[in-house]
């Protein structure tokens, strides 16, 4: 018996590790250690979790079937060592046999507990009888076990190498990168200027993310991206894109840096030290709001335009009174980092926001917004909505100081699964500070209509039609207000080729551009790729 012990204990790592190689070979029903009480969850085809239980005989397992010499040799070790655990019903996996893979590791099983015992115990506890029928079921096993070996080798040295090649314990690391081909598709003139940039671009933006938590709970949120995307230039701000950067260069930067922690159960708190935006802060209620690498494409259908008065770094929290309710309030400084006289956290450019989220249920979301903001203009809309005509100073900056209130309201409505209606109205009135002083009144809102998994799952279609934000009176001289009205009109199909590939192609319908129907209609067609890893 001592010689079988010793050629049992000598055994490869297969009867240590082979019993979690394959979930469909007993499924949790092989235990290696001693019969306990202890139920373990599990699931299956007819129930989301079933409670296991142990069972000391292989006779309950009515799918097996006790035929043969193999069956009542390794019956009689199962209720002499408890090697086996099955479900309460007395089944495996419905009524279909246990096939000799199933059964080799069963077998694998009690091998296992047999060496455990031999090399913990001072005496024999084993007898010499179970340890022949043990050598004879290994060497009538012996293909089946070898192909479990085999195949659990392979796991063991996969497993390593990912543990070696492992970037980090605690961060992920994720990217993106956006290509856009675009152009002007029709219109000559605007403001009494040709457009002649209406050549076809290629531009990218690519983005490395790392998302790291030391918590489980908290997130440290850094970003480097490169951004050559360029809007087309049509004479006024209308109808730019989202994605596209400021100068066109290539170069990397830390893009975004932020952590986010809770405080409390339903607090939560965002530290944000560059490139915060309002999305970060709050939810903008709208469905098309990808950030630039899904969704829309136009800055106007990404969100209510009031949002980007919020830009830089600072501080935001959110606490949610139920699930229904959320109080959000952030604040952020475009010149966080400059020491020079009116700059700064707060002597610069600043957007304060507080926005209450009510969700009346799943399918419903409003958001109530406030935003305070000083010389941080609208990013999108006609000329004079985005204070384009006091725009002096040669770096852009608008040398003119102003302050803005902003009051917005957006709503989302899932009509069903398969339509979900969308929009908001926003109103931003301004008051000149220095030079010009006078008031400023401007308005914008839209109307959306989503298609999520239009034709295929993880699709979306995507309507947007509204008006720019646009001057509706103004006192201060040189910025007179939009006489007219110019609509947006933009449509996009975001298609999911993999589940790291969209494709989509979108276009953007500007009437009368700039508020200003002595301008020709502006047609701008844009292909949108997303890569994801």
């Amino acid at each position: 018996m001592q010689e079988l012990g010793k050629h049992l204990l000598a055994s490869p790592i297969l009867f240590g590790s082979m019993l979690f190689f394959n979930a469909a070979v007993f499924a949790g029903e092989i235990s290696t250690t001693s019969v306990t009480n202890q139920p373990l969850t599990i699931a299956n085809s007819e129930t989301k979790a079933q409670v296991m239980a142990q069972i000391t005989s292989v006779s309950q397992l009515s799918d097996v079937q006790p035929t043969d010499w193999a069956f009542q040799a390794l019956q009689s070790l199962v209720e002499r060592y408890g090697c086996i655990a099955g479900y309460p019903n007395s089944t495996y996996r419905g009524n279909r046999a246990l096939t000799r893979y199933e059964f080799a590791a069963g077998l694998n099983a009690c091998l296992d507990r047999v060496n455990e015992l031999i090399a913990t115990a001072t005496g024999d506890v084993v007898g010499q009888q179970d340890l022949a029928q043990l050598q004879r079921l290994q060497e009538e096993f012996a293909a089946e076990l070898a192909t479990l070996r085999g195949r659990v080798d392979a796991l063991e040295a996969r497993t390593s190498e990912l543990e070696a090649n492992q970037f980090s314990t605690t961060t992920k690391l994720q990217g993106e990168v956006v290509t856009v081909i675009s152009d002007v598709l029709g219109g000559n003139r605007v403001n009494e200027q040709n457009i002649t940039d209406k050549n076809t671009t290629l531009g990218v933006r690519a983005r490395v993310e790392f998302v790291t938590s030391f918590t489980g709970r908290d997130t440290l949120f850094t970003r480097i991206q490169a951004n050559n995307i360029l809007s087309p230039n049509i004479g006024t701000p209308e109808g730019n894109l989202f994605f596209a950067g400021e100068d066109g260069n290539t170069n990397a930067e830390i893009d975004a840096l932020f952590y986010e922690f809770p405080l409390g159960a339903r607090t939560q708190v965002i530290a944000i030290a560059n490139a915060g935006a309002a999305d970060d802060i709050t939810d903008t209620v709208n469905i098309f709001d990808g950030d630039g690498s899904s969704g829309a494409l136009s800055t106007f259908g990404t969100r209510n335009p009031i949002y980007n008065q919020m830009d830089g770094a600072g501080l935001g929290i959110t606490h949610e009174f139920s699930d229904r309710l959320a109080l959000s309030l952030g604040y952020l400084s475009g010149s966080a980092n400059d020491p020079a006289p009116k700059n700064g956290l707060f002597d610069g450019a600043y957007g304060a926001l507080a926005q209450l989220t009510v969700r009346p249920s799943d399918r419903i979301a409003v958001g109530l917004t406030y935003i305070h903001s000083y010389r941080q203009p609208l990013l999108t809309g006609s000329n004079a909505a985005t204070f384009a005509p006091l725009d002096l100073d040669d770096d852009g900056t608008i040398d003119s100081a102003f302050s803005s209130n902003s009051y917005g309201i957006q709503a989302s409505v899932g009509i069903s699964e398969r339509l979900v209606l969308g929009g908001w109205a926003g109103y931003t009135t301004s008051r000149t500070l220095s030079g010009n002083r006078g008031d400023i009144d401007i308005w914008n809102y839209a109307i959306t209509l989503g298609f999520p998994d239009l034709g295929k799952k993880g699709n979306l279609a995507g309507i947007i039609a509204g008006v720019e934000p646009r001057v509706t009176s103004s006192s201060v001289a040189g910025l007179s207000r939009d006489r007219d009205t110019s609509y947006h009109l933009e449509a996009f199909y975001q298609y999911q080729l993999t589940d790291n590939i969209t494709i989509t192609p979108g276009i953007i319908w500007l009437t009368s551009p700039d508020h200003n129907n002595n301008n020709d209609d502006v047609v701008i067609g844009a292909l949108r790729t997303t890569f994801s890893f």
